[in-house]
């Protein structure tokens, strides 16, 4: 309802956003990779896998390494990237709905298609309409164009706030995460240049959106990078994946170049993140535990990076916290838009708040969603870190038998020797301190 009526203003000339449009009004990129771990980069210590073009942007931004998104699933972890609100404020918390109870049992594919199901998943999509998402904020205050590409699970673009894209999210069409949007990337990149092309001519600060469908599956990287990592690993489906990150690097590589060859790297916002973790089989293009889906870093840890050549100086921060929920406030901050009092993220560009910050949280929720309305039916996990230590507390509604995990995250990266009973006082300390975060039970 509130967009609704905030473009019924425009249309009507009630508002009228270009005339705060002042012409150094930085550009905003906004790159997010699917379903990459947290390593897997050059810059980030990978004995193999290469990644030319995001280590340059590494290099020039001011580049959290402890970075991470609350949730290790991507419907809602997009969600929250573009609201800055965690899973269980901004309503969505898993990928599909629950179907209505004559379809229940019935397999998914058959499921999928039925128009009762049909209704079901374009109501959930409403979660977005209530919320004031990154492109919104940009346009209504700024008068921004922006474009959406790659993965997008909220029905037709326009539903995000974006002017222009390429998801028409009609489920009947197969508009169920992104659809035609999918193919940015795989199929090169002439969507997101052409919308470039006409924001440079009309001259209008532009928002690009760009969550190509890699180095998700299927992974079916060119030959040519195949072949490059085959003999560095004797398990092809984990070769196959290395290659495709690279083939990630090189779309990043072609968009950013575009905003250098036409003079617009300097006053452009490039900003980076990954929706989830992924740690790929050895047997088959599968995640494995602790990665994707998981309440481990495997799943939920990301570089986050933010460019602005001459206004962020770079540095690579491997000290202090940074989350998904930073990304709306900071960019929002950039531009000179007041953030919502609702938001708990930070400004990433704030030095003060970025090192008084101590804690970050995050929630794991189920893929296949409970409930239409209550967040805490789809709950599994929540989890805290503060500094150096990370807790992990189950929820027993959904995980009855799970145990509280306590880590030592900066000695223990990858969380294999829990010392929650060795730490009692501690792990009161944070639960203290997950509870006043959020509460499910209370």
């Amino acid at each position: 309802m509130r967009k609704i009526l905030t473009r019924l203003l425009i249309l009507f000339g009630f508002i009228s956003p270009l005339s705060l449009f002042a012409a150094d009004t930085p550009n905003v990129v906004l790159i997010i990779s699917d379903d990459q771990a947290w390593g897997d980069y050059g810059f980030m210590g990978h004995p193999h896998i290469q990644t030319p073009h995001l280590d340059r942007l590494a290099r020039e931004s001011l580049t959290f390494t402890r970075g991470y998104v609350p949730d290790s699933l991507c419907r809602p972890s997009l969600a929250t990237i573009v609201t800055g609100k965690y899973p269980h404020e901004h309503g969505i918390v898993g990928n599909d709905p629950p179907p209505p109870k004559e379809l229940e049992g019935m397999p998914k594919g058959r499921i999928y298609g039925n128009p009762q199901y049909i209704e079901v998943r374009n109501k959930y999509i409403e979660h977005i309409d209530d919320e004031l998402t990154m492109a919104d904020a940009l346009h209504e205050n700024l008068g921004y164009v922006s474009h959406q590409s790659g993965k997008w699970w909220e029905g037709h673009y326009s539903r995000g706030g974006f002017t222009e894209g390429m998801t028409h999210g009609d489920r009947t069409r197969g508009g169920r995460h992104g659809d035609e949007g999918l193919t940015i990337g795989r199929q090169g990149m002439k969507p997101v240049f052409e919308f470039l092309d006409h924001a440079v001519a009309e001259k209008k600060p532009f928002f690009v959106y760009y969550a190509p469908f890699l180095p998700h599956t299927p992974h079916n990287p060119p030959q040519r990078l195949l072949k490059k990592y085959q003999d560095k690993t004797p398990h092809e489906p984990v070769a196959k994946y290395w290659a495709m990150c690279e083939w990630f690097d090189e779309t990043c590589g072609e968009l950013l170049d575009y905003l250098d060859q036409h003079q617009l790297a300097d006053n452009t916002i490039v900003l980076y993140v990954t929706d989830n973790g992924w740690i790929n089989q050895t047997d088959s293009s599968r995640y494995a535990p602790k990665s994707k889906r998981s309440q481990y870093d495997g799943g939920t840890r990301t570089p986050i990076m933010i460019r602005w050549p001459g206004k962020v100086p770079p540095k690579m921060d491997t000290e202090h916290l940074a989350s998904s929920i930073d990304l709306m406030p900071t960019v929002l901050k950039a531009v000179g838009i007041e953030p919502s009092s609702e938001l708990q993220g930070i400004d990433l560009l704030d030095k003060e708040a970025v090192s008084q910050r101590t804690a970050i949280f995050g929630e794991i929720l189920e893929h296949d969603i409970r409930s239409m309305d209550d967040p805490v039916a789809s709950l599994r996990f929540r989890w805290i870190i503060d500094g150096d230590w990370k807790l992990i507390v189950p929820f027993p509604g959904r995980e009855p038998d799970a145990s509280v995990e306590l880590y030592h995250i900066t000695q223990d990266p990858n969380e294999e020797n829990n010392v929650a009973e060795a730490n009692p006082n501690r792990v009161r300390k944070l639960t203290r301190q997950l509870d006043a975060w959020w509460n499910p039970q209370g």
